[in-house]
C-alpha cells in the first residue's frame, strides 16, 4: 500500500489536547449521570397486594381469577377482538398469548404493600407480616418462576415489598419493616436477583437520600456487595416533581439514590389529588398526570432509571356490559400509556390482567413486521422509503426486545423477519449484550 495522503489541518496538537482536558470532568459526569439502558427486562406492569392478604397461591390465584374472567365474559378470540376493538387478524395470536400468559406467568411483577393496602396496625401485626412476607418471597424464588411450589402459587420474575415513607409519623415503622424483610430474605439463603423496593409519597430530596444510607447500612452488615439493593421512587405529589425553589425535584432524586433508583413509578390518585383534581377526574389521562409523567420521562432519560404509569380504580366486576366497560377503560388506557413510551404501569385486580395483555400484546404484533422491515433495511443499509438513523435503529431494536420480554413475539419470529439475534439486537439497543 502506498503512503497514506496528508491532508492540510490548521489545529495545533495541544489545542486538542487541551480541549480534551478541559472536558474530561464533563465525559466523566456524562458517563455517571447518563449510564443508559440497564439491559435488563421491565415488567409490562406491577401488581399490589396487601401484606396481609399475600399468600404461597396469590399470584397463581390472580392468574386463575383472570382465566375465569375471560371463560365468562370474553370465551374466545371473537368476543374479547369485538370488546377491545382488536383486529381480525390479531385476534387469535392475541388471544391465545393472552391465555397462555396467564397459564404460565400471571404476573410479572408483585409487590407486597405495607403502605396505603396495608394501613396503621399494631407493631407486632406488621413485624409478623413483614417477616412471613421475606419467608413467603424466598420459598417462592426457590421454587421457581413458572411452576407451582409449595401452597400452589408462583414467583413472579420481580417480587419486593412497598414500605411506608419517610414521614416523620410513619418513618420509624417504615425503616423497621423493610429491615424485617430484608434480614428475613438473607435469613432464608439471599436476596434474590428479582428482588425490589418501593419508597412511596417522597416530598423531598434527603427522603431518598435517606433511604439510600439505610441500604448502604443493611449491605455493609450483610457484607454485600455495595449498591446490590436498589429501590423505586414513587412519584405521588407535586413536590416531587416541582420543588419549591422552582426545579424539577424528580431529577435530583435520581441523582441523590446514588445509583440504586430503579424506576419512577406515577400514583395516579395521591398525585392527582395533591394537584385538587376531584376524584371523579382522577385517571392516568388527566392533563395533570401528562405533565408528571413528561417530566419524569425527561428527568429519567438516559440514566437507566425507567418510568412507570399508574393504575385506574375502575375494577372489571359485575355482569357482563359493566365488565366489558371496564375492560374498554384499561385497555385504552394502557394503549395511550404504551404510545407513550410508558411501558409499565400498575393492576389492581386479576381482571385487569386479561387487558392489561391484550393491549401489549396487540401492541407488539401489530408493528412487528414494519418495525423488523426497517431495521433489517438498516443494517444492509437497503434504503428504503423510510431514512432511519442509529437512534431511530435503537428505538427499532427496543421496541422487539421488549415484545421478547413479554412474549407478545418470539425470538425465531424476530430471527426470521430481521436476520438479526438476540446479541445482534441487544447491541443496536445500547444494552449489555446476553444469549438470547
Amino acid at each position: 500500500m502506498g503512503q497514506q495522503e496528508t491532508v492540510a489541518t490548521s489545529f495545533a496538537d495541544t489545542v486538542r489536547e487541551g480541549i480534551g482536558a478541559a472536558l474530561a470532568e464533563v465525559d466523566a459526569d456524562l458517563a455517571r449521570r447518563y449510564p443508559g439502558d440497564p439491559g435488563t427486562r421491565q415488567p409490562v406492569h406491577t401488581v399490589y397486594v396487601p401484606g396481609d392478604a399475600f399468600t404461597a397461591g396469590t399470584i397463581r390465584s390472580w392468574g386463575d381469577q383472570a382465566l375465569a374472567m375471560l371463560d365468562e365474559h370474553a370465551p374466545d378470540a371473537g368476543a374479547l377482538a369485538a370488546v377491545l376493538g382488536i383486529s381480525d387478524d390479531l385476534a387469535g395470536p392475541v388471544y391465545d398469548r393472552v391465555r397462555a400468559k396467564l397459564e404460565r406467568e400471571p404476573v410479572e411483577d408483585l409487590r407486597i404493600d405495607f403502605e396505603d393496602g396495608y394501613g396503621l396496625r399494631s407493631d407486632a401485626e406488621e413485624d409478623e407480616a413483614a417477616a412471613r412476607a421475606a419467608a413467603l418471597v424466598a420459598a417462592a424464588y426457590r421454587g421457581g418462576t413458572s411452576r407451582p411450589e409449595a401452597g400452589g402459587g408462583t414467583a413472579a420474575p420481580y417480587m419486593g415489598i412497598r414500605m411506608k415513607c419517610m414521614e416523620a409519623a410513619v418513618r420509624d415503622r417504615g425503616i423497621r419493616t423493610l429491615d424485617v424483610f430484608l434480614t428475613g430474605l438473607m435469613a432464608a439463603g439471599g436476596l434474590p436477583e428479582g428482588l425490589v423496593l418501593t419508597l412511596p409519597k417522597v416530598t423531598y430530596v434527603e427522603q431518598v437520600t435517606a433511604m439510600a444510607r439505610l441500604l448502604d447500612a443493611f449491605e455493609k452488615a450483610h457484607a454485600l456487595t455495595p449498591g446490590r439493593i436498589g429501590f423505586e421512587i414513587q412519584i405521588e405529589t407535586t413536590q416531587s416533581i416541582l420543588g419549591a425553589d422552582g426545579r424539577a425535584t424528580v431529577a435530583r432524586m435520581i441523582e441523590a439514590a446514588e445509583g440504586r433508583a430503579t424506576s419512577l413509578h406515577y400514583g395516579t390518585f395521591d398525585y392527582s389529588a395533591s394537584c385538587g383534581v376531584s376524584a371523579a377526574y382522577q385517571a392516568s389521562d388527566h392533563p395533570v398526570a401528562d405533565h408528571a409523567k413528561a417530566v419524569m420521562q425527561v428527568a429519567a432519560a438516559g440514566t437507566g432509571v425507567r418510568v412507570s404509569d399508574g393504575s385506574t380504580n375502575v375494577l372489571p366486576v359485575g355482569p357482563t356490559a359493566q365488565v366489558h366497560d371496564a375492560w374498554r377503560l384499561h385497555h385504552g388506557l394502557t394503549r395511550r400509556a404504551l404510545a407513550r413510551a410508558y411501558y409499565q404501569g400498575w393492576d389492581m385486580h386479576p381482571g385487569h390482567l386479561p387487558t392489561r395483555y391484550a393491549a401489549v400484546y396487540a401492541f407488539y404484533r401489530e408493528g412487528l413486521e414494519k418495525a423488523a422491515a426497517r431495521l433489517a433495511a438498516y443494517v444492509a443499509k437497503a434504503g428504503g422509503d423510510i431514512a432511519d438513523e442509529p437512534a431511530t435503529a435503537k428505538a427499532l431494536s427496543g421496541y422487539l426486545l421488549r415484545g421478547l420480554d413479554c412474549g407478545a413475539v418470539d425470538s425465531d419470529e424476530v430471527a426470521r423477519l430481521t436476520g438479526l439475534t438476540r446479541a445482534d439486537l441487544d447491541g443496536l439497543a445500547g444494552r449489555p449484550t446476553k444469549s438470547a
